[in-house]
């Protein structure tokens, strides 16, 4: 795994997600209200939305085109809807934040 900058954790504003590209992978990194900082594949599996525009409550992200309501711990799309995406580790050191990637 490779630890990859993406924002210093300041940067990032809480509930509003921020499009990263990493190679050829979009990537949307978010600040939660708690601070954590969670990290996922940004292209919902129903439409290719970019999740990244989504509203986030809690611990979930709503697809902006069709309201596809996706855990940001696991990437799993919640029922009745149906899909998954990838998810990533962060790491936050010294006010930086990292994502882990292949």
């Amino acid at each position: 795994m490779k630890k990859v900058f993406v924002a210093s954790i300041d940067e990032l504003v809480p509930r509003i997600g921020r499009e990263v590209l990493i190679g050829e992978q979009k990537i949307a990194v978010y600040r939660l209200s708690d601070n954590q900082i969670k990290a996922i594949e940004n292209v919902c599996p129903h439409k290719q939305g970019p999740l990244a525009e989504g509203i986030v409550s809690g611990e979930f992200v709503f697809c902006p085109l069709h309201d596809y309501k996706i855990s940001l711990n696991d990437g799993i799309v919640q029922e009745p809807d149906e899909g998954c995406v990838r998810t990533f580790e962060t790491v936050v050191e010294d006010n930086q934040v990292y994502v882990m990637v292949d």
